[in-house]
């Protein structure tokens, strides 16, 4: 049992009118030890709270909200965390945080602070470190190449979805291929965070599948097949995270995204009942296998499929109950989707499961109309600085992975651009601790 010993609050503009939320005094939030000690650790605090606006509706409207940044923790409970309780209604968290004694508070801290390791006390103390890494298949080289310029630009981690230019794919791999995909890496001196064969149900829409049967859908199996294949590669080389999609909206390949209008005006699209049995049941057959092969799966946000804002992407995972399912978290994606306060509340929504961030940036022109320009990181309206100062104030573990997606007739400047902009917001950020 672990206390959120302090609780901040960060203030965001609304472009729609909302209420102020404030939440005051210490909470004490109890957890359920999930997983065995010595493969996923202690249980860890979390702020289990999944964040969505609540409008004002007592005439206070002020235009703005507050949202919770929680406690911090050390880089070791981070990346400790197992699958939170589900998350609570806003309205009864606000309230439990008065409730609690600060008595009780007091008492619980102290008996959680006597066990913590020495070591772990050290890190709390220490400066945080960004950990800056590269999708690496952005840069369109060959592998070998790939890895000396993501190498040469800065980056210290690389997440690798196919390996091409008539290569062996990761899917294909036997176990020779995949230690020689594992030492080349290694001869860079690179670190492989995150590990896909191709994009595993990113095309796949989700009205081709049925409840009953689903598993053995063709379309479905094949994905599947490979996400396994990804798991058994990642596992010798010693990767512990695979990636995933989470399928396409109604018609989004199909039918010029029909549903388009619906997801931008609801901050992401409302997921039907029968949709959300059959995204459970899928996550259910991949979290099953990810616990045989002792891997977790890091889910890919982008605005064409389901997990597209934090908050689709926290009801999705709580409905499966696995701590198997982690997040690559794309803000740029989410603010593309509607959830303009991101930075804030999107980052509540995603801390717990939070493996890496994948980074763009982007201007959002006309959002019904899915109008938007990408540009270099820092120059959008993703607001970054936000971003990394959560990501600091939370000692999160995990990797900033650039991406470019402008300039695409020159992808290598791109790259190097988004990594000095990236770079120098960590120097801003960092001046202020």
């Amino acid at each position: 049992m672990f206390p959120t010993c302090e609780s901040r609050s960060r203030n965001y503009r609304s472009n729609n009118k909302m209420a102020l939320l404030r939440v005051t005094g210490s909470t004490v939030r109890h957890r359920r030890t999930q997983g065995i000690l010595g493969v996923h650790g202690p249980p860890a605090p979390t702020d289990d709270l999944l964040v969505d606006q609540v409008p004002c509706t007592d005439g206070t409207d002020t235009g703005e909200s507050q949202v919770v940044t929680g406690k911090t923790t050390t880089q070791q409970e981070a990346k400790a965390m197992d699958r939170p309780e589900k998350a609570i209604n806003r309205r009864e968290f606000l309230t439990s945080g008065e409730k609690a004694t600060l008595g009780l508070a007091g008492a619980v801290y102290l008996a959680g602070a006597a066990q913590q390791p020495a070591q772990a006390k050290a890190e709390a103390e220490a400066p945080y470190r960004f950990k800056i890494g590269m999708y690496l298949n952005e840069l369109g080289l060959p592998f070998d190449e790939s890895l000396a310029t993501a190498k040469d630009i800065g980056a210290e981690y690389v997440w690798v979805n196919r390996i091409q230019h008539g290569e062996t794919e990761v899917h294909e791999m036997n176990d020779a291929d995949a230690d020689r995909l594992a030492q080349r890496v290694d001869r860079h001196g690179l670190k492989l965070f995150l590990l896909n064969a191709g994009n595993p149900f990113k095309a796949i829409h989700l009205t081709d599948l049925k409840v009953d049967g689903l598993e053995d859908n063709e379309l479905f199996k094949h994905d599947l097949h490979r996400l396994v294949r990804a798991m058994k590669v990642a596992a010798r080389i010693g990767v512990d995270t695979v990636g995933a999609f989470t399928f396409a909206w109604p018609g989004e390949y199909k039918a010029r995204k029909p549903t388009w209008p619906m997801r931008w005006l609801t901050r992401g699209g409302f997921i039907a009942d029968i949709d959300m049995q059959k995204l459970k049941k899928a996550f259910t057959i991949v979290a099953e296998e990810a616990d045989r092969h002792n891997i977790d799966v890091a889910l890919s946000q982008m605005p064409w499929n389901y997990t597209n804002t934090t908050g689709n992407f926290r009801r999705i995972v709580e409905e499966v109950g696995s701590r198997r399912l982690k997040v690559m978290w794309g803000p740029s994606d989410n603010y593309n989707s509607g959830e303009w306060d991101v930075a804030t509340a999107g980052f509540q929504n995603v801390r717990p499961y939070l493996h890496g961030l994948h980074l763009k940036d982007l201007r959002v022109n006309n959002g019904l109309k899915l109008d938007f320009t990408y540009c270099p990181i820092g120059e959008g309206h993703v607001d970054y600085l936000t971003v990394l100062r959560n990501v600091r104030d939370h000692r999160c573990d995990a990797v900033l992975s650039l991406s470019t997606h402008f300039m695409s007739d020159q992808r290598l400047e791109a790259m190097r651009i988004n990594y000095r902009n990236l770079t120098e917001l960590i120097r801003k950020v960092e001046a202020e601790a």
